[in-house]
């Protein structure tokens, strides 16, 4: 298969020069209608990566919209979010009849420098999600949305002064804060996708322990976000909202249910259950094992005798 060509967009007043857009009011921070951009088909043979950040509400796209591994229509508002050089591709029905809607805000790291949200922006983990994992509005949710990014448009359209870069940061917060709590929403409400992620992590788990670990090692979280087709962030995150435990600890879990197992009904020897369940010294097993269960292996399975 051909791999894309990648086209990196580097400062804020090149996206506008390259979509044919006017010049920013502001060289680092911009609100743009996603209805004045034109799609070119040929776009979508190419990835983009931006030296700066993409927030953005999309509306009006005919066509299927891929969340996990079930499809949805774009009824509702789609958030997405991008970091500096991310690279990304989205896939348009350019056929479509559909009155598209929404904004996109780009805001370039220099303007973050020296404030409070430089420091905590890498916070925000929906910035490492795929693409495929943006975030679904409910209508009142996009209108709070909305709401806040007039209020940044007004202010760096305004006479620009001392205060207005501190206002502009304000709303991002707030903005970026909304859209935690949504996510957090969202990771609740649909059922379905989240049961069958769930369900999913179970299967995968189970039959890589299935097997002794001999010529392996531990499943790490990137091998069971790759293997579920979701990002890391996104799946620990869903899995922190829905059970409390993040993948690394989903992983442990298992391990020590597998471990548990082995010490109750075999007699292997503490170095050959670590060894066979992908630890490469046996110290490093029993610290864990103490560590989950508050006994050393030893003492577990003196339990069963």
């Amino acid at each position: 298969m051909e791999q894309k060509k990648i086209i990196r967009i580097k400062s804020i007043s090149e996206f506008h020069q390259f979509r044919g857009l006017p010049k920013p009011a502001h060289p680092l921070i911009s609100i743009v209608d996603y209805a004045s951009i034109k799609h070119q088909p040929e776009m979508e043979e190419t990835s983009w990566m931006f030296d700066f950040y993409q927030i953005s509400v999309k509306k009006g796209i005919d066509g299927k919209f891929k969340y996990g591994q079930l499809e949805y229509d774009f009824d509702d508002g789609i958030m997405f979010f991008i970091a500096p050089n991310q690279v990304f591709n989205i896939r348009i029905n350019h056929h479509s009849t559909m009155e598209r809607s929404g904004w996109m805000l780009l805001m370039h790291p220099d303007f973050l420098w020296n404030t409070s949200l430089a420091k905590t922006i890498s916070r925000y983990e929906y910035f490492d999600y795929s693409v495929n994992e943006a975030l679904f509005l409910s209508e009142k949710e996009e209108n709070t949305l909305n709401e806040i990014v007039e209020n940044i448009r007004e202010e760096y359209h305004s006479n620009l002064d001392k205060y207005s870069r501190n206002i502009i940061i304000s709303h991002i917060e707030t903005l970026l804060s909304y859209a935690e709590r949504f996510y957090s929403r969202q990771f609740i409400t649909r059922e379905r996708a989240n049961h069958q992620i769930l369900d999913r992590l179970e299967n995968l788990l189970n039959e890589y322990f299935a097997d002794d670990l001999v010529s392996r090692k531990l499943p790490t979280v990137q091998y069971v976000a790759d293997a579920l087709n979701i990002s890391p962030k996104y799946l620990s995150s869903l899995l922190k909202t829905l059970t409390g435990l993040g993948t690394q600890q989903h992983i442990h879990e298992k391990l020590i249910e597998k471990a548990k197992e082995k010490l109750s009904t075999t007699n292997l020897s503490i170095s050959e259950i670590a060894y066979e369940l992908g630890f490469e010294h046996s110290q490093s097993f029993s610290k864990m094992f103490k560590t989950k269960t508050d006994l050393s292996p030893l003492e577990f399975r003196a339990s069963f005798e």
